[in-house]
């Protein structure tokens, strides 16, 4: 029996490595090829300025909401862009305390005002929600600000990514995560 047993044992063994390898490369070969779900957690309201909420985070999927993200551009550095990763930019002729926006008319049509209206929220991603608002325009259509300096885009920006406005005039500067200008160090 002891040839029985010594083979019974080898056979057992065999079979227990081959489950353990099998064990080892099967999650792998029939892994879920779902992506899981995103771990980032809600956005969570964080400041509220007259009927604008400012929520901390990005905006939910198919909203009509306003967002705005940090990128990090090799020429000016840290940099705020929308959703869509259209430039952000400030201008050193308007005024941060009070906020006050200096450009209107056909300075409005060139550089148009990033706009947040009644119904919309905002949402910031990578910026201290406290620096965001918004200011009443001569207009009555309400700007986003960050730290106090009201934001526009650039009407030659064809693409996300441009960012074709940078200097323009001395005065026109795409803006930081504090309302600064971004520049180059």
């Amino acid at each position: 029996m002891s040839k029985v047993t010594t083979l019974i044992s080898t056979a057992a063994a065999a079979v227990a490595t081959a489950a353990v390898l099998a064990l080892s490369v099967a999650p792998a070969a029939t892994a879920d090829p779902t992506p899981p779900a995103p771990t980032a957690s809600a956005p969570v309201l964080a400041k509220t300025q007259g009927w604008l909420n400012i929520y901390n985070g990005s905006a939910p999927q198919g909203t009509n909401n306003i967002e705005l993200r940090v990128v990090i551009d090799p020429t000016v550095g840290m940099r705020v862009t929308d959703a869509a990763g259209r430039s952000l930019y400030r201008f050193d002729k308007d005024t941060p305390k009070p906020s006050q926006s200096n450009c209107t008319g056909a300075c409005a049509t060139t550089w148009p005002p990033l706009l947040v209206s009644k119904g919309q929220n905002l949402y910031v991603d990578g910026i201290n929600p406290q620096l965001t608002g918004f200011i009443e325009r001569p207009d009555g259509s309400c700007q986003i600000t960050i730290g106090g300096w009201p934001v526009y885009y650039f009407s030659k920006d064809a693409k996300p990514g441009d960012l074709l406005g940078q200097g323009v005039g001395g005065t026109w500067f795409a803006v930081n995560p504090t309302g600064g200008k971004a520049v180059a160090n």
